[in-house]
């Protein structure tokens, strides 16, 4: 597993006499080759903008460094190296990429495994073409699995069928293309959800069987109940299982906690579960125990994340309105879902929230005073990055200017936390509807930017200043983390002492 890279940023520049042909593109272990052929610069993986001068000398950290030298260039016929201070944009670009009822991606039910790459392929290539940087891919909609697992079926998004292989492996190929080109993997997985349809005719390991007790059917659908530790438990060991095997940069949970209401308010069937609790000597009221349920699994799962690996990031995307009348009207999502996004916050038991921000500016909950809000909140040195609603452009006819326009507001609250945004949903990205596509390519994510790095301690490690040699106009430069980098970012020089 890899390891983010702390506050460290800085530049090779090297100066050598040599014929400037085409710029040779060294392959790993080596990354990169400068656009001028004759300069090169290198962020080293995760590092911070802090442009602090690093010392050519300084010791790695207790990193190894494979034998890799760390610095100079010795031997290089007349080439000579100085480190110079450089930095750049750091905001988190990302997109969710739903594959519940085959919103997204698999578009369809039944690709062949060919056609399944090709699309995954495509997908990868249309967002990373938009200048994003992070995906938000569901790989667990109802409790199943876009990926191999012992622990639960594969998906019918991918088949048609629950439990049917579809013959490879999405999440590994998804890791390999994207971190290619440049974006991170973020595994979204849905906690309670056990079917979106209870009519679904489920596999013999599916959770709904296995822990079946635990099963509620509300509002045509299953829930797994939360205040049975079996399913919490249950939760963390997909988690712990995933992140074992694949190395996504991040683990997110969205809104689904308790069920919303259906259309008859009717009461969500767990009296049975909190009776057991009050006869077991517990005396919180129903409210505050079904919170301290949710509560248990998100702090849970950030333990997990920190003990195991803590380079991962974790988030949660509740809905946008805490309490309603704080501060605008709305459904309350403290009381009806029992989500309480703030306490995790302030707690850091989460990373950063991405609350679901899915009104206009005009409307009653309106985008900048709720951005605001959230932004505001005793958010203990984590990340705010608010979701927005790109589906709207075609639901709601909304004009593109109304997403330009919360992307330039969620930038003025940066200092305040907000470092980034999430959009939903990359369907209407890769279509171009209303030309939000090109906005991003073209003008709000045309320079490119790494996500900010993680602000949990021992969430990161110093790099070793790389080795840098000099064949002809080909610049090498051999990685000295090969298991822990993941990308490296090439800087020009366009005027003295001004870095690109």
């Amino acid at each position: 597993m890899r390891s983010q890279l702390m506050n460290r940023t800085f530049a090779l520049t090297l100066c050598f006499f040599a014929a400037c042909g085409p710029p040779v593109v060294v392959g790993p272990p080596d990354a990169a080759v400068d656009e001028d052929a004759g300069v090169t610069d290198v962020d080293a993986g995760q590092g911070d903008d802090a442009g602090t001068m690093i010392d050519a000398g300084r010791p790695d950290a207790g990193t190894p460094d494979a034998g890799v030298p760390d610095s100079g260039t010795p031997g290089d016929g007349g080439t000579s190296m100085t480190l110079v201070t450089v930095s750049h944009e750091r905001e988190l670009r990302g997109v969710w990429v739903a594959s519940v009822v085959n919103l997204d991606w698999p578009a369809s039910s039944s690709l062949s495994a060919d056609a399944g790459r090709a699309s995954l392929t495509a997908m990868v290539d249309s967002m990373a073409d938009a200048g994003l940087n992070a995906l938000f891919f569901q790989v667990r909609p109802e409790s199943d699995a876009l990926y191999p697992s012992t622990l639960e079926p594969w998906s019918r998004f991918l088949t048609g069928t629950q439990g049917q292989n579809p013959g490879w492996d999405p999440l590994d190929e998804l890791l390999t293309l994207a971190h290619a080109r440049g974006l991170e993997v973020h595994a979204w997985m849905n906690p309670y959800r056990g079917l979106v349809s209870s009519s679904t005719v489920t596999a013999a390991n599916h959770v709904t069987r296995t822990l079946a007790g635990s099963a509620i059917t509300y509002n045509n659908a299953v829930v797994m109940n939360p205040g049975q530790a079996a399913v919490r438990q249950h939760v963390e060991a997909v988690v712990s299982d995933l992140l074992d095997r694949y190395d996504v940069d991040g683990v997110h949970f969205d809104d689904y906690f308790y069920p919303y209401p259906d259309s008859s308010n009717t009461p969500f069937p767990d009296t049975a579960t909190y009776a057991a609790y009050t006869a077991d000597g517990g005396m919180m009221n129903l409210g505050d125990w079904r919170r301290d349920n949710v509560n248990t699994l998100v702090r849970e799962v950030m333990g997990l994340v920190t003990n195991d690996h803590p380079a991962v990031r974790f988030g949660v995307s509740p809905f946008g309105i805490w309490r309603s009348g704080q501060p605008v009207p709305g459904l309350d999502a403290y009381s009806v879902i029992s989500c309480d996004a703030p306490t995790w916050m302030a707690n850091g038991w989460v990373d950063y929230l991405t609350p679901q921000l899915y009104w206009r500016e005009t409307s009653l909950q309106q985008y900048s005073t709720l951005a605001t809000w959230w932004a505001m909140r005793n958010m203990g040195g984590r990340h705010l990055f608010p979701g927005h609603a790109v589906h709207q452009l075609s639901a709601m006819n909304w004009p593109l200017s109304e997403i330009d326009g919360q992307i330039a507001f969620t930038r003025t609250l940066k200092s305040q936390g907000a470092q980034g945004d999430v959009h939903f949903r990359a369907a209407f990205i890769a279509n171009n509807t209303k030309g939000v596509h090109t906005l991003f390519k073209t003008n709000l994510y045309a320079k490119p930017a790494l996500p900010p790095v993680l602000p949990r301690a021992g969430a990161s490690v110093a790099p070793a200043v790389p080795f840098v040699s000099v064949v002809g106009s080909t610049l090498s430069v051999p990685n000295p983390l090969p298991a822990t980098v993941r990308f490296f970012t090439l800087y020009r020089e366009v005027a003295a002492g001004q870095w690109e």
